[in-house]
């Protein structure tokens, strides 16, 4: 099936059924609150199942938490220590899953060490747990996904990552996970959405969610933040995938059940490649959460925190406490030493946290220890909890639940199906190399394309032959091609100039000008694709400057309350309608 494009006539064509669903009809089968990685994967779900679906999203694709993770797809190797095979096992199936059948393109093989202090106990602990690691993947049918673990020696542990301190340390355990950049896998998992049938619209917030005489959820009222218009739609199955917003989201249908939602932040720092000398990963617990060191492309990543979170769960940045914090633990275990001037970007996400139980009169079904799929009122169905990994998972017990005995005469599929770029990606890699030649591109550059396209990278390379400067990489910013921000604005969905920072590339923290100095360039390929006025990109390069001025400042303050309201200094291009009980608007006549 030919990949289709996410645009801004897609948008409006997803707008207009919406409106048409609540007017003459019909309505569509499905409709899903939230475009991160839940969302998007239950969007896919229910498309694939040949029922009509729209999702929404009231920011942008992987705006929230499905941005800002740690990169990982992982079968939770700590959840052992809590003997929870049966979690463990299901991650490691859909690790399997993306690595060899859905998104191979994405996903890609990591090793990681464990070092090792005392001789006998510690390597028989972490020898057995990650023996189990392997054999609950190896459980699945067909060939290996990853190779089994090793032990290291001192010698060979040096070898592979020369700055970790090695006085105390008698080996380690090398064993095998696997990275993805979240935000493209949710803008890829929406594109194949589209591409079998789904709707999708961003910038398009839900205030309210209607009943019918008897009191189901049959709909919502949707505001176009981009031009302030509601819409009333219709829909036989409304499912909330919302994350940390779960509670607010649920609120809407004026019911006093639902499932209750603990945010929790985590905080990522971006270190130069070259300040660490080192060619696996690092796994380490400390006393508050676990430490990762990430080798990816030009830098490292490392991460992460987890402390409670109770403002609005819009814009968390880190803090200097929690950048000290991460600095700290990286330096107990580095001969080398990093310092601020190190970190040339930073990051926080928001855990969406489920808590035990559900609210009184909740119809729930507890499916793990890690999400739940709960109705707190007929026609409404809300998924929260889970990881990045087991997206999929969580997406078909959503919509299972959702249709109930339906679900029997049209089961999910989605395990079985290739995103958008996946198929024929084998055969693309064999004719970059031909396209390294006449463009004169580097292998860095050609697997970074691989790695982000797929297939897809067809669709470039078409663009190219239509406009060749579009070959050349961005003056200031040379790991991404003109090509790219050219296509994120005609196949990608941007809508705002920040999208392209934040989403779409890793500007915004994988450069230490968070991106500045190439933004006129990227805002002249954007216009140029959108179609925006001299004003109008003039204010899209001012209001992300002010983002990116606030964010750098608020890292520079020491609790989240204090970092919070500097951030909240550069206001939202599209901002979002804030909603309690007493202000939850009600449907234009």
């Amino acid at each position: 099936m030919h990949p289709k494009a996410i645009t801004p006539t897609s948008r409006d064509d997803a707008l207009a059924d919406l409106e048409r669903s609540g007017s003459e009809g019909p309505a569509f089968d499905v409709l899903v609150i939230g475009g991160g990685v839940t969302g998007a994967g239950v969007a896919l779900d229910a498309a694939t199942r040949g029922l009509s679906t729209v999702i929404v999203e009231a920011q942008d694709w992987a705006a929230g938490t499905s941005s800002r993770s740690t990169k990982l797809v992982h079968g939770g190797l700590r959840y052992l220590q809590m003997l929870d095979f049966k979690l463990v096992h299901e991650a490691l199936t859909e690790r399997g899953l993306l690595l060899s059948r859905i998104a191979p393109h994405l996903v890609k093989p990591m090793s990681f060490l464990i070092p090792l202090e005392h001789r006998i106990w510690q390597r028989a602990y972490y020898g057995a747990g990650v023996s189990l690691y392997d054999v609950l993947a190896n459980l699945m049918p067909g060939r290996r996904a990853l190779p089994i673990h090793q032990h290291t020696t001192r010698k060979g542990m040096q070898k592979q990552f020369p700055d970790l301190r090695h006085e105390t340390a008698i080996g380690a355990v090398k064993y095998w996970d696997a990275t993805v950049d979240d935000a493209r896998l949710v803008a890829t998992l929406v594109r194949t959405a589209v591409t079998y049938g789904a709707r999708a619209a961003t910038r398009t917030q839900v205030i309210q969610l209607t009943k019918d005489s008897a009191g189901r959820v049959d709909g919502a009222v949707l505001k176009d933040l981009e031009t302030g218009r509601e819409i009333t739609a219709r829909a036989k199955h409304v499912i909330n995938a919302t994350g940390v917003w779960t509670e607010d989201t649920e609120a809407l249908a004026d019911t006093e059940g639902g499932l209750r939602v603990l945010a929790s932040k985590g905080i990522h720092l971006i270190i130069p490649r070259d300040r660490i000398k080192g060619t696996s990963g690092l796994f380490l617990q400390t006393e508050k959460s676990v430490l990762f060191f990430i080798p990816w492309s030009r830098y490292w990543i490392l991460g992460t925190t987890d402390t409670p979170w109770k403002l609005d769960p819009q814009h968390p940045v880190p803090t200097a406490r929690d950048i000290d914090y991460v600095l700290e633990h990286a330096n107990a275990v580095l001969s080398t030493t990093l310092t601020r001037e190190d970190v040339i970007g930073s990051y926080a996400g928001l855990r969406p946290l489920l808590q035990p139980g559900t609210k009184e009169g909740t119809d729930s079904a507890k499916v793990s220890r890690e999400h739940t799929v709960a109705s707190p009122v007929p026609g409404l169905t809300i998924v929260a909890g889970g990881k990045l990994t087991t997206y999929r998972v969580m997406a078909k017990d959503a919509v299972d639940f959702a249709l109930g005995g339906q679900a029997v005469e049209t089961p999910s599929i989605t395990h079985e199906i290739p995103l958008v770029g996946a198929v024929g990606e084998k055969a693309i890699r064999r004719s970059a190399t031909t396209w390294q030649e006449q463009y004169g591109w580097s292998a860095q550059i050609v697997d970074h394309l691989l790695h982000r396209y797929g297939s897809l990278l067809t669709e470039l390379v078409d663009s190219i032959e239509v406009d060749p400067s579009l070959a050349k990489p961005l003056e200031h910013a040379p790991a991404y091609l003109r090509a790219e921000i050219a296509y994120a604005c005609s196949h990608e969905g941007v809508v705002h100039l920040s999208d392209i920072l934040y989403q779409r590339t890793r500007l915004n923290y994988e450069t230490a000008d968070r991106g500045l100095a190439a933004l006129p360039e990227i805002a002249e390929l954007a216009a140029g694709v959108l179609g925006w006025d001299e004003e109008r990109t003039q204010r899209e390069m001012e209001d992300y400057r002010g983002q990116a001025r606030a964010e750098e400042l608020a890292a520079l303050e020491d609790d989240d309350e204090a970092a919070e309201r500097v951030r909240l200094q550069a206001p939202d291009i599209a901002p979002m309608v804030k909603l309690g009980p007493a202000d939850t608007p009600t449907p234009e006549s």
